[in-house]
C-alpha cells in the first residue's frame, strides 16, 4: 500500500513539473498562475497545492529538476574515459533533450538571462562543483595529449549553446524549415553534424 501511495505521488509531481514547464516557458513565471497549471496538468488546483504550496516553489522545482536531467546527460564524463565516446554521447543525450523537453530548456535560459532571481545561491552550489568536474577531465584529456588544446569551459559552453540551440530558439528553426519542425532524418543529421563539428574542432574524428 505504501509503494503504490509513492508511485501515485511520484506520477502527479511529474505530471506538475511537465506542464508547469509548459506553462512557465509560453507565459513566464510573472504571467502564469497555478490555476493555469492546474488546467494544462489535468488535475484540481487544489492537487498542485498539495504537492506545492507557492508558484514560486513549484518554479524552482521545475528548474531544479531540468539541472538533474542535465547532470543525469553528463554521467558519460563519469562512465567512460575514451574523449570521441564521452561527448559523442553527452551531445546525443543534449540533443535529444531539446527534443523532447523543449519549454525546460526555455525556462532555464530565462531564468539565467535574468540573472537567476529564483535560483539565487542554489545555482553556484547546484552547478559549479559539477562543472568543474567535467572541465577537469577535459583539461586531462588535453594534458595527455588525448585532445587538441582547449579551453575546457569554453567547449562546455559550445556544446550547450550548440544542442539546446534547437530547443530555446525552435521557433525560429521552424521558420527555416519551411515552418515545419524538423522530421526525424533531420534531428539525426543535426546530432551528427554538431557531433562531428565539435569532435574535429578538437582533433578527434566522429
Amino acid at each position: 500500500m505504501a509503494n503504490h501511495k509513492i508511485e501515485i505521488r511520484r506520477r502527479n509531481v511529474e505530471k506538475i513539473l511537465l506542464a508547469a514547464e509548459k506553462v512557465f516557458a509560453e507565459k513566464g513565471h510573472g504571467g502564469t498562475a497555478m490555476g493555469d497549471i492546474a488546467v494544462e496538468a489535468e488535475l484540481p488546483r487544489s492537487n498542485l497545492h498539495y504537492y506545492f504550496s507557492t508558484k514560486d516553489e513549484l518554479y524552482r522545482a521545475v528548474l531544479l529538476d531540468l539541472l538533474e536531467v542535465w547532470k543525469q546527460d553528463a554521467l558519460c564524463f563519469e562512465m567512460y574515459d575514451d574523449p570521441r565516446v564521452v561527448l559523442s554521447t553527452y551531445i546525443r543525450a543534449k540533443m535529444n533533450h531539446s527534443r523532447s523537453r523543449p519549454h525546460g530548456s526555455k525556462v532555464w535560459a530565462n531564468e539565467i538571462i535574468h540573472g537567476a532571481p529564483m535560483l539565487g545561491t542554489t545555482l553556484d552550489d547546484s552547478l559549479y562543483s559539477w562543472a568543474k568536474m567535467k572541465e577537469a577531465k577535459i583539461r586531462q584529456w588535453v594534458e595527455d595529449k588525448r585532445i587538441l588544446a582547449v579551453e575546457p569551459s569554453a567547449l562546455l559552453y559550445m556544446i550547450w549553446a550548440s544542442t539546446q540551440h534547437y530547443a530555446d530558439f525552435s521557433h525560429q528553426v521552424g521558420v527555416l524549415n519551411d515552418h515545419r519542425a524538423l522530421s526525424e532524418l533531420q534531428y539525426e543529421r543535426a546530432v551528427q553534424t554538431v557531433t562531428s563539428v565539435i569532435l574535429r574542432g578538437i582533433g578527434l574524428e566522429p
